[in-house]
Order: structure tokens, then sequence, then C-alpha cells
């Protein structure tokens, strides 16, 4: 019977304790929210301008070149399926 006080006691306690971690949880709220943001955004390191630049320009060259490729290909199935509809050779 000693032990079944025990453990109810201790399922009391449990339940308690799992209550006040929610209110904490629910305590920070929005403001908690962006002071974690402000101290994550310190931490990240940051490009400097030149790989910035640097960065941009292959992404631009890349998006360039596919386009280039994409109106290649679409020219070239364009005439492709021209020639098999005419059926001329």
């Amino acid at each position: 019977m000693a032990k079944d006080k025990t453990l109810a006691v201790s399922e009391a306690e449990g339940k308690s304790e799992g209550k006040k971690k929610e209110k904490s949880k629910k305590q920070g709220g929005i403001g908690k929210w962006f002071k974690d943001l402000k101290l994550e955004l310190k931490k990240v390191v940051w490009p400097d301008k030149k790989t910035v630049v640097n960065n941009s320009i292959v992404v631009f060259a890349a998006m360039l070149g596919f386009a280039v490729i994409t109106a290649l290909l679409d020219q070239g199935f364009l005439w492709l399926f021209q020639f098999a509809i005419s059926g001329k050779s």
C-alpha cells in the first residue's frame, strides 16, 4: 500500500512539473523568439562584397548558358517536328 501512495505522489509531481514546463515554454512568447533570432543572426558569417559579386556572376553566367541551350533545343525540336509533319526531305 505504501508503494501505491508513493507512486501516486510521484505521478502527481510529474504532472505538475510537466505543467510548469509547458508554462515556461509559453511565457517566452514572441519577444523571446526575436531575441533568439537576433543572437542567431550574430553567429552568421556573412560573405564579403567580392564573394557576393563573384557568386552573382557565376549564377548569371550559368543562367545565360542554360537559356541558350534551352533556346537551341527548342529551335531544334521545332525544326524536327516541322520536318516530320511536312514530309519533305
